[in-house]
């Protein structure tokens, strides 16, 4: 398989990804403080739609839970399958969470509205992970369930 297989950039194929995650690592989570910032109310969202959330705020060291499930500090904490890393980080952050990425294994990493850093998804998609970039997972999502 070509790794470009890996980059997905068809709306069916995205509906699909956010339509069967049932546990969904979000790098970059905000706490209940920011509940306007995308960085908390949508991986909220998905928690509401009955989705397990495993939090991994990169700041905020005295939060210990976020949306009622535990926080975790880094992706290499994570125990089992994993479907989706929702990553809420700046382009050029994402550099550094690559080898927890890789070595994590998720289905997909999904890289939200805004965020894009094709280099970074071909590494991504060279290791066999599936990548979705500058999307947004609860709008996709909500298309799915129509």
């Amino acid at each position: 398989m070509d790794y470009r297989d890996f980059i997905i950039e068809d709306p069916g194929q995205i509906a699909a990804i956010a339509e069967s995650a049932r546990r969904v690592a979000v790098l970059g989570i905000k706490p209940e403080t920011h509940r306007s910032q995308p960085a908390y109310y949508v991986p909220a969202y998905l928690a509401g739609v009955g989705i397990e959330i495993i939090p991994i705020p990169v700041y905020y060291p005295h939060v210990t839970e976020i949306l009622g499930f535990p926080v975790v500090r880094d992706l290499r904490s994570i125990r089992g399958r994993v479907d989706i890393v929702d990553v809420f980080r700046k382009p050029e952050d994402l550099e550094d969470h690559l080898d927890d990425l890789i070595a994590l294994k998720p289905d997909t990493v999904w890289l939200q509205s805004g965020i894009r850093n094709d280099e970074f998804a071909e590494k991504l998609a060279r290791a066999g992970i599936q990548v979705v970039q500058d999307r947004c997972l609860m709008v996709e999502h909500r298309h799915s369930q129509f």
